[in-house]
């Protein structure tokens, strides 16, 4: 009965106090609604790579290499490593390996089936060992995984492509054909299930066996190239730290340093001091691999994004239960009354603390119920935000024990120091009128508008910031011509026909130029990198190398790119020696020393000549510093570059389209343009600053919806105030002046506490990129600016409409 009556005055007193309620009510339930999504976002961020039955055991191996102070950590490890550590160390149960990038056919191919000559363009295809499925334990749904990729030439397909090209069949035994050739059948030896969308493997469609693989002569047993990604699955109980350091003192002492030594290098013995061997669980691959230079076939998630939008949450819900402190303090006035008559007539404090806090958790629970469908609702704007692919746990057993325990917490933290305050009125200074005037602790609540608006203009610096980089980096001159570059891809099934397509191209009045090469300036489908160690010829060991990019390119690529020459010249199809000859870029003449660098002979094993040297441009992203760059003359015919100069792009693209369709009619053309592909590499960034704005309109929202309720209050207090100046002739200006100062105040405060908090946590953040703006003071201003003005308008509201309301109206009513 008593549970009944609290909650009977509970509802009474909600209805009572409307826009009050409608304020708590409404700043709760969007604070709730953003704290759900974000908490959506964090748990699947948090799931990455936890499905595989072993996955406690399972790591992935970085290689670190030490550079004077700077240590440098990558996943390309060289062939025949995994299958030496596990004869070697038994502490390793398996061992196996992956190739992911765009060499040797992985990456993506044009497929064909035995009962159909038309070629569809795919992506996802990569190498990987039979132990790999074993570490994994991939699920399959036709074949057995034991033994699928034992034999050469096998393929495993997963069930949507298995849906896809063999639909309402069994695939076992099936043909595919990659890039129409058809000398190199592949025999389908099983189907698995997709890959979860939290699995870092879940691009790939494709695994194609490295069982009797080897790319050249000795490449499998070679320990100069790095090429692979290694996996391993510990045994139980091993300390994989512990591990870490036995693996990296064998490893090296047994087989690297004897093998370089085999090869020449004098130095050798140096790289126990320089390299080492980690391991990387596999869940931490997701979110923990920013430092690591790896092949990121699909976006990569970042720890630090997770705390980050998780504190937002955390200081969003925040600003909205200082709202509810805020508002209810401030009514105090009107609930002292009955606090006085209700202990007269002989309540004890406890029964009062009990109702106030179940006036809480009802604003609590409506709150949460509103904010679980705002949630609902807004999902599929936040996915697409957030490039997700979340969905609402209206089914999880969790959900209803969460849904209950947060409201219960959110209401008792929220009502819990006004519970206390308004039950510690003492009765004989309530019907004294002591407490006419309402709330008698400003201090606190000014200090809480300050920290909503604190956290709230942070939120706006860092947006500002955000977006500034990012316009940057789209705008940033990159050594490179990106604009109007028409990229199609799979030209590698023309065969002989690349050249007279080319050739073709160079006919059509749109076109500048054409360029065979797959190695383009950004990170995409199909894009190849292939990194080498050079050094002079005349060094006597390989202890000055450098590590750079070989590129293989044609005679037209610098051109088409736009790429500026600095010295020496182009490639030449006439000239034979240029077989045998290189062009630079301006780091890797500084690597390397070279004081006059053309005609200067260079190696990585073979010895090139270099007859050019480039001006740098960034073909990594803005985040890196410009590498070394070798290119040579070479054939790599996946992709074919196209210099359009055409203001009527439509004809341009029919005219490359036609013909097309003349050289592959079976082969639908797929292109794209270098300029968008750029952009798509900071997609990640952009989904940042639009979720960073979001966030910051919401904080700026709520907080203005606290400020919105104290100021009708503090008007509401000096109404009679406010009509003896409009008798005595104050004006309109004057009164929302008077009532507007306070408010202002507190929010140039917050200004001088957000401006050095934001400075420092947005420049932790531009550390991430070698090439950033500077944070400038503008930003701080533009973000003070913009937080006072919304303040101003949010009170000035209630302010004019008392200051223009007739005074005789005001002092009747007082």
């Amino acid at each position: 009965m008593m549970l009944y009556y609290y909650i009977k005055i509970a509802w009474r007193s909600l209805l009572k106090q409307k826009m009050y309620s409608v304020i708590k009510i409404g700043g709760f339930a969007l604070s709730i609604a953003a704290c759900i999504l974000i908490a959506l976002f964090i748990q699947n961020e948090l799931s990455f790579d936890k499905s595989y039955p072993n996955a406690n055991n399972i790591y992935r191996i970085i290689g670190l290499f030490k550079d004077d102070s700077k240590i440098s950590k990558g996943t390309a490890l060289p062939a025949p490593l995994t299958k030496v550590i596990k004869e070697d160390f038994p502490e390793i149960e398996l061992a196996g390996r992956l190739l992911p990038n765009a060499l040797f056919g992985a990456g993506s191919n044009q497929v064909s089936t035995a009962d159909n000559n038309e070629s569809i363009y795919e992506e996802g295809f990569t190498y990987v060992d039979q132990e790999l499925l074993d570490i994994l334990e991939i699920p399959m749904v036709y074949g057995k995984r034991a033994h699928a990729l034992d034999q050469p030439n096998s393929i495993i397909i997963s069930r949507s492509k298995a849906e896809r090209y063999f639909p309402d069949q069994n695939p076992i035994g099936k043909i595919l054909y990659l890039n129409n050739d058809k000398t190199k059948p592949y025999s389908v030896k099983g189907v698995m299930e997709d890959f979860p969308a939290n699995s870092h493997l879940r691009s790939y469609d494709f695994l194609l066996t490295l069982a009797g693989v080897e790319y050249y002569q000795g490449e499998q047993t070679n320990w100069g190239a790095s090429n692979y990604v290694g996996y391993v699955q510990l045994r139980e109980g091993t300390d994989s730290k512990q591990f870490e350091k036995k693996l990296t003192a064998g490893l090296l002492t047994n087989h690297v340093i004897p093998e370089m030594k085999k090869a020449g290098d004098k130095d050798a013995d140096k790289l126990i001091n320089t390299l080492s061997i980690a391991l990387q669980p596999i869940s931490d691959i997701h979110l923990k691999s920013s430092d690591i230079n790896d092949y990121k076939t699909v976006p990569r998630g970042d720890i630090r994004f997770v705390w980050l939008f998780g504190g937002v949450a955390i200081f969003i819900l925040l600003i909205a239960c200082i709202n509810f402190v805020n508002l209810s303090t401030a009514k105090s006035a009107n609930r002292a009354k009955e606090v006085g008559m209700r202990k007269v007539v002989g309540s004890h404090r406890s029964g009062l603390i009990t109702q106030f806090l179940t006036e809480s958790l009802l604003y609590s629970l409506l709150s949460f119920v509103l904010g679980l469908l705002i949630a609902w609702v807004l999902l599929p704007v936040f996915n697409e935000l957030a490039g997700k692919s979340l969905v609402f746990p209206w089914t999880n057993w969790w959900l209803i024990p969460v849904f209950i325990g947060s409201i219960i917490i959110i209401g008792l933290f929220s009502g819990l120091y006004p519970s206390f305050y308004l039950s510690a009125f003492k009765p004989i200074s309530v019907l004294k009128g002591k407490l006419s005037k309402g709330a008698k602790d400003p201090i606190l609540r000014s200090g809480l508008v300050v920290f909503q608006f604190t956290t709230s203009i942070v939120l706006i610096i860092g947006t500002l910031i955000v977006y500034s980089q990012m316009q940057f980096i789209l705008n940033e001159k990159i050594g490179y011509d990106k604009e109007q570059v028409m990229l199609i891809q799979g030209t590698n099934t023309l065969g002989a026909q690349i050249k007279t397509f080319k050739s073709e191209l160079q006919t059509i009045p749109q076109v500048k130029s054409v360029s065979i090469g797959d190695y383009i300036p950004i990170r995409g489908s199909g894009v190849k990198r292939n990194g080498n160690s050079f050094s002079k010829v005349e060094d006597a060991s390989k202890a000055n190398s450098v590590a750079a990019q070989n590129w293989e390119i044609d005679e037209d690529y610098i051109q088409t790119m736009g790429i500026k020459l600095l010295k020496g010249r182009n490639f030449s199809e006439e000239m034979t020696t240029d077989s045998q000859s290189v062009i630079i870029n301006e780091t890797l003449v500084k690597s390397l020393g070279l004081k006059e660098p053309i005609g200067a002979r260079i190696t990585n094993g073979q010895i090139y000549t270099v007859i050019g040297v480039v001006e740098d441009f960034n073909f990594e992203s803005l985040k890196e510093d410009i590498a070394g760059l070798c290119m040579v003359l070479g054939n790599s015919p996946s992709i074919i570059s196209v210099k359009l100069n055409a203001a009527d792009m439509s004809k341009a693209i029919h005219s490359v389209t036609s013909l097309w369709k003349t050289f592959s009619p079976d082969q639908a053309i797929r292109f794209a343009f270098l300029d968008e592909g750029y952009a798509n590499m900071y997609a990640d960034v952009q989904r940042m600053g639009s979720i960073f704005t979001c966030f910051a309109v919401l904080a700026i929202i709520i907080a203005c919806l606290g400020l919105f309720g104290l100021a009708a209050f503090s008007t509401e207090q000096r109404i009679k105030e406010i009509g003896i100046r409009k008798v005595l002739g104050a004006s309109v200006n004057s009164i929302v002046q008077l009532l507007s100062k306070d408010f202002i105040k507190l929010v140039l405060i917050a200004i001088i506490l957000a401006a050095p908090i934001a400075w420092w946590a947005m420049n932790l953040w531009l550390q991430d990129f070698a090439y950033r703006i500077d944070v400038q003071w503008w930003m701080f201003a533009a973000a003070g600016i913009l937080a006072v003005f919304i303040a101003l308008v949010t009170v000035s509201f209630q302010a004019i409409k008392a200051a223009i309301v007739n005074p005789v109206d005001s002092l009747r009513d007082e």
